[in-house]
């Protein structure tokens, strides 16, 4: 999701609208919310802090929704550790793991959802770059 923001389409291809991009992520999102079992506090967080009648009407009809940039952004690093989970572990540790205390620096004992609701975008990447390298061989 991460390169369709740019709004570029390959050669032949038509371009894929802010509104197409923020109806995947959102059916996505909600998906991984529930295998999570994020609560709604929790995933309205993850998402930027929309209020709640927008997180609300986003969720009721993600179809029509047109998400920030911020928002399909954090929406792409969730997809992306999700994936990478999916990848490292079995499917029942792949979605408790987030909510696992964690003994790797970056999270100083904690669990990665706690570090993933620091609220910044940035916690996001962290999250997803720590797993990506885990799989790539080691974090720098």
């Amino acid at each position: 999701m991460s390169a369709v923001l740019n709004h570029r389409s390959q050669p032949g291809t038509s371009p894929v609208s802010v509104q197409q991009m923020s109806a995947a992520g959102l059916r996505a999102f909600a998906r991984i919310a529930q295998a999570w079992d994020l609560s709604v506090d929790e995933q309205i967080t993850l998402l930027g802090e929309p209020a709640r009648s927008t997180f609300f009407a986003w969720r009721k009809s993600p179809d029509t929704a047109k998400l920030p940039r911020d928002t399909l952004e954090r929406i792409s690093n969730i997809l992306g550790i999700y994936k990478s989970l999916q990848i490292l572990l079995p499917d029942a540790q792949a979605d408790t793991w987030v909510r696992q205390p964690n003994t790797a620096p970056l999270f100083g004992g904690q669990a990665a959802l706690t570090r993933m609701l620091a609220g910044n975008v940035a916690d996001l990447f962290t999250v997803r770059r720590y797993l990506d390298s885990v799989r790539g061989g080691g974090w720098s």
